[in-house]
């Protein structure tokens, strides 16, 4: 698990693709010490498990499906890459619950100044996220934990203060740039076990039935 606060920039070395396979081979300076073979890397968003370590530069595998659902495929050499590593268990949760399982692909398509922030206005490439993605809930973007301000049509859009951009590859993000996006697990989660009861009669039958609703769910902000 990941709390969508990102630790440093990294860059991207190498890149070896075969077909929808990919080893990236990428450096890192901040998250090194004690990195070990095994451990999960948020990498733009998407959890990857360290290959192997040599010096600052650590290398991690990429399978087809996440080849095919996320921004990785547009990564070239010297990229930069969003990197965190899993949470601490002693550690403090300062963003939101990130798996690093990226839902969809976005398409950032404005980016505007406002003062003190940096308004970015994205468009998901699956319009079946926006049942997920609500005003002033969470999202991640390339990894980092965000607030939707608002939600109009195809499109959200995020406010972005002057840290997060500096410290982040938000930084180099320009319209028609792709990000990886993940929504917040608890509405996916709460999603699925309405489903399952409503295609559950026998289980619904021997319980009491539940004031608890999509249509309630919604009409209070919750999808």
């Amino acid at each position: 698990m990941f709390t969508g606060l990102i630790e440093e920039i990294g860059t991207l070395k190498r890149s070896e693709r075969r077909g929808e396979t990919m080893v990236l081979g990428i450096t890192a300076s901040r998250i090194m010490p004690g990195l070990a073979i095994g451990d999960s890397v948020s990498c733009n968003g998407v959890c990857l498990t360290v290959t192997s370590i040599a010096g600052s530069l650590f290398t991690v595998d990429v399978m087809p499906e996440t080849h095919r659902l996320s921004s990785l495929k547009d990564l070239r050499s010297g990229s930069p890459i969003n990197l965190e590593r899993a949470m601490a268990a002693n550690g403090r949760f300062g963003g939101h619950i990130v798996q690093g399982h990226v839902d969809g692909i976005a398409v950032v398509e404005h980016v505007e100044h406002n003062q003190n922030a940096v308004v970015f206005q994205i468009k998901p490439q699956d319009n079946s996220l926006f049942r997920y993605i609500i005003p002033k809930g969470s999202v991640a973007v390339d990894g980092i934990s965000l607030t939707v301000v608002a939600v109009m049509n195809d499109m959200f859009t995020i406010s972005i203060i002057p840290h997060t951009l500096k410290e982040t590859v938000l930084a180099h993000r320009k319209p028609g740039d792709t990000v990886n996006l993940e929504c917040d697990v608890l509405g996916k989660y709460v999603e699925h076990m309405l489903q399952y009861r409503s295609s559950s009669p026998n289980d619904a039958q021997q319980s009491p039935k539940s004031a608890l609703t999509a249509n309630f769910l919604q009409e209070n902000g919750y999808m």
